[in-house]
Order: C-alpha cells, then sequence, then structure tokens
C-alpha cells in the first residue's frame, strides 16, 4: 500500500503548482459533500490520508477539534503546512500509509479525497483506514469512478483507472464497516486534458464521474447487549423502555456500571418519547392478545400504515410479542400470512403461545437476524418493522434484506427512532444503552440514503414531532414508506428524497422522496 516511486517523483515534481492544477480537477463543492457525510462533531478528532497540499483539511480543521494530515509526499506536505498555517489544530506527519502512525481506535472519522486510486492495494488501505477508527466512527472516501483513460496511469501516475462501485463496497464491508453507502458525489473529475483517443477531443475534455463512499465501525457488544436486554423483558412480561422510563433511557433494560453518576448523567435522555401501544387505538387493542400488548415496545403503529389486504404476506423484523404480527394477521386474513422474525428465543416462544392462544394460525414466528433473515427472496408482499431497525447496527443491511425477500412492486413499512444530528461519539462506549431505542439512532438523512442505497424508489417519510433529546441532540420516530420497484440507469443517482426541516412546534411533516 505504500507510494509507489511513481507516484513519489510525479507528486515531488507537481507540488508546487497542484493546487491551481487541482482547481481544475475538482472543486470545493467535493469537498463540502464529503464533510456533510462525515456527521462532525466540533469534538472529533478525524484524520485526513493522503492529504496532499491540505485541500480536504482545510474544509476540516474549523469543524473538529484535531486533523492529522497524513502524506507519503515530502514535497506535498510541505505546501500543505504553509497553505493551513493558520489552524493550529493540524498535526502533520509523513507516512507511506501501509500503517498509518495513529493507535487503534483513536479517530472518529478517517478521509481519504483522491488517495486511493494511488494504491497499490485499496483493499489493505481501507483496513487500514477502520483500524484507526473508534466504534459509531466513519470512513469517507472520495475517488474516480471507473474510466477508461489508460494515459492517466503515465501522466497522473494513477495505480488504478477509478473504480466500480460494488468494489469499494465490498472493500468496506470486508473490512468490517457497517451502514455503507457508495454513492455519486454529484461532482466530476474535469482534467481539461483533451483525450487523445477521440478524433473530435479538440471539443471537448475529459470528466469522470466522482463517487462518495463511507462505512462506520461496528460498537462491539451491542447485538449480545440488546439481545440480552429484550430476553429479559419477555421472561419479565413487561416492557422496560416505557414512557416513564424514555426520560431516563440509561434505566431502561440496562444501565452503565455501578457508580458511574457522570455517564449516566451525560447520556441521560429528555422529552416525551412514547414508547409501547400508543400508535394503537383502544378498539385495535381489544382484538389483539392482551400479552403482546403488554410487552410492545414500539413507536408507532406501521401496520395501519400499510393498508394490508386479505391474501397477502406480511414480514414483521422484530416481532417482539408479536403485536404488529398479530394486528396483520386480523387484516391478511386465514387466506394470508404473517412472519414474525426475532433474533430473542424468549420473545419467540412467548408470541407462538400468544399466537397459539389468540388461535391465528397464519402466523408464524421464526428465530433470526434483520441482517440476515431467514425468508425466500421475493416472496413477501410487505415489510413491517416498529422500533427495530435503531437496535440494528448494520441498518443498512437489514434494508438490503428487506428489499431481496420482497416481490417486485411489495412495500416497507416501519417506524423507527432517528436524530436531527450526529450524536456523541462517546455514547458508542455503552453498548448496554442501545436497549433504550435512542444511542443506536441515525441521522435521518443517513438513514433514508440507507434505505435508497439498498434500491428502494418513491420513500416517504412523516417525523412524528421532536420526541426528546441525547446531550442536546433531537431524538424523535420517523415512519417510512418505501417501495420495491424498477429503476432506470439514468434514475441511478438521482435525489432519492428532500428533507423537510421540523417545524418549531414539533408538529408532523411528511418528507415524499422520489
Amino acid at each position: 500500500m505504500s507510494m509507489t516511486q511513481t507516484s513519489a517523483d510525479y507528486f515531488a515534481r507537481v507540488a508546487s503548482t497542484w493546487d491551481e492544477l487541482r482547481a481544475r480537477y475538482f472543486t470545493e463543492a467535493l469537498r463540502e459533500a464529503a464533510i456533510a457525510a462525515a456527521y462532525l462533531r466540533p469534538e472529533m478528532t478525524v484524520a485526513d490520508v493522503g492529504c496532499g497540499t491540505g485541500f480536504m483539511a482545510a474544509g476540516l480543521a474549523p469543524a473538529v477539534s484535531r486533523v492529522y494530515a497524513l502524506d507519503g509526499a515530502p514535497a506535498m506536505l510541505d505546501v500543505a503546512r504553509r497553505n493551513l498555517s493558520d489552524h493550529r489544530n493540524v498535526v502533520f506527519q509523513q507516512t507511506d500509509g501501509s500503517t498509518l502512525p495513529l493507535p487503534d481506535a483513536s479517530v472518529d472519522a478517517v478521509f481519504a479525497n483522491m488517495y486511493l486510486h494511488h494504491c497499490p492495494d485499496p483493499a489493505a488501505a481501507i483496513r487500514e483506514m477502520a483500524r484507526v477508527l473508534r466504534p459509531g466512527g466513519r470512513v469517507i472516501i472520495t475517488d474516480m469512478e471507473a474510466h477508461p483513460y489508460d494515459w492517466f496511469r503515465e501522466e497522473m501516475a494513477d495505480e488504478w483507472l477509478g473504480f466500480e462501485r460494488p468494489q469499494v463496497r465490498a472493500w468496506l464491508h470486508a473490512a468490517g464497516l457497517v451502514n455503507v453507502i457508495v454513492d455519486c458525489s454529484g461532482e466530476c473529475c474535469a482534467t481539461g486534458r483533451l483525450d487523445p483517443t477521440q478524433a473530435d477531443s479538440a471539443e471537448r475534455g475529459v470528466q469522470i464521474e466522482v463517487f462518495l463512499a463511507r462505512g462506520t465501525r461496528r460498537a462491539p457488544g451491542v447485538q449480545e447487549a440488546v439481545q440480552t436486554d429484550y430476553g429479559a423483558v419477555a421472561v419479565a412480561g413487561s416492557s422496560c423502555c416505557t414512557s416513564e422510563s424514555a426520560a431516563t433511557p440509561a434505566s431502561c433494560c440496562s444501565a452503565p456500571a455501578e457508580g458511574d453518576a457522570e455517564v449516566e448523567s451525560r447520556l441521560r435522555g429528555e422529552g416525551t418519547i412514547q414508547y409501547g401501544v400508543g400508535g394503537y387505538s383502544a378498539e385495535e387493542l381489544a382484538d389483539l392478545p392482551a400479552e403482546a400488548a403488554s410487552i410492545s415496545l414500539g413507536c408507532g403503529n406501521p401496520a395501519a400504515m400499510a393498508a394490508l389486504r386479505p391474501g397477502q404476506v406480511v414480514l414483521d423484523i422484530g416481532s417482539g410479542g408479536g403485536i404488529d404480527a398479530f394486528y396483520a394477521a386480523r387484516r391478511v386474513g386465514p387466506t394470508g400470512r404473517v412472519i414474525g422474525l426475532d433474533m430473542t428465543p424468549a420473545m419467540i416462544e412467548r408470541a407462538r403461545r400468544s399466537a397459539a392462544g389468540a388461535g391465528l394460525g397464519q402466523v408464524e414466528f421464526r428465530l433470526g437476524q434483520a441482517e440476515a433473515m431467514p425468508v425466500e427472496d421475493g416472496t413477501v408482499d410487505v415489510v413491517l418493522s416498529n422500533c427495530v431497525i435503531n437496535l440494528c447496527e448494520d441498518k443498512g443491511k437489514v434494508f438490503e434484506e428487506a428489499y431481496r425477500v420482497l416481490k417486485e412492486g411489495g412495500r416497507l413499512t416501519i417506524s423507527d427512532m432517528v436524530t436531527d444530528g450526529p450524536l456523541p461519539m462517546h455514547v458508542h462506549a455503552h453498548p448496554e444503552l442501545w436497549s433504550g431505542c435512542l444511542h443506536g439512532a441515525l441521522p435521518e438523512r443517513e438513514y433514508l440514503d440507507l434505505v435508497a442505497q439498498a434500491g428502494f424508489r418513491d420513500i416517504r417519510a412523516t417525523r412524528s414531532g421532536l420526541g426528546g433529546q441525547v446531550e442536546g441532540v433531537g431524538v424523535y420516530s420517523l415512519s417510512v414508506v418505501a417501495h420495491k420497484g424498477a429503476c432506470s440507469e439514468p434514475e441511478r443517482d438521482a435525489p432519492a428524497f428532500d428533507v423537510i426541516p421540523l417545524t418549531a412546534s414539533g408538529a408532523p411533516n411528511t418528507i415524499c422522496c422520489g
């Protein structure tokens, strides 16, 4: 992964004029897109790998506490030091990239702008970026799409002629990252160089699309903690995530280590988030097994939004005690079928007892993970989920699995918790708090980006209004309806949705996603 001699010679030669050259290749808009995708906070520490003359670091320095500017070319670093001399929070270091000079889990985000195509081993480079990330930290990569211009190797010392998006996505997953998105940045690399292979090249230069890829490092122990806590709920027969405990999510199901009052105070949520059966009317609840309602942990009623019809096949992700699955079963009738999926054996046993007692033979409950659903491809009409996907670390994989099992024309209907900004990084050090339904929540934009990345179209989301806060970050319930349908190639990079800000009153808003 170290810099080749060809690359070293090239950057030594162009360092003094690189800023002028760079301005013709890509603009500040690319930097802005990369920074927006990282969901930065002022207290963060970040790394800029392959920093060059400081283009990306110049945008990062005002936004975070510290920036490590790393590059293998001494001449480029010399220019970067001059360019960033006003920023006292930038640390410069020469490194070839094969082993970043940073400890494991020491930074909150790693940026690599136009760096990967100079690496002999891009997969190893990404693994090294992932190594230095703290749990919950993000890798942000901007680079060229695959292109046919072989002369880039000689004139610009490129090792790779760009990359195919599926390959980049596979490298990010192989590095252990989750919530992976590889999409168009909206920017192009315009060389200004005429293509010598085209007869009419005198009339136009070469333009290459630039992708923006990102992935997040897992927080160890989350799945085990959530499974343990919800198993305890099933055994106890009552919800821990109630409206009373929502004001103090640290006490919901489990808590930080005894005596850690400072941590508990910092992570305490504030507001009126409602969990349980609040999305159901009294009439609806009267038609459902009481045992299921007593341990309902939802934040909405996605089954009601789904407009279910007799004969349909429905999948409920994270079915818990079965309240949404039973509601769905009443609507699809005896000719339909409902599959409840949950990773907690005690929940599955409890739900099966309730189904048998209610005589709902069209409902079955399966033990399994939302990130690897034991359901056949293209067999489901509607996928439901109620306040569960926030508990899954790889939400992107959950949405991909939902897309896989749906029939063409099928739809996803979910209620879940999201945020209006990034949560503090230290919350990821406490996996036991995820069961409180807040600390695994993603920013709304990232959440909907993952829905779109899975292939869903016609995404429509409705906010419940501001429900609470974690250290000043708003947390609220979002209801999402999306469809599985064919998308033509020209639509591939079309915006999936428009985000409408919350109203000052917290009144519900609807986001229409094309």
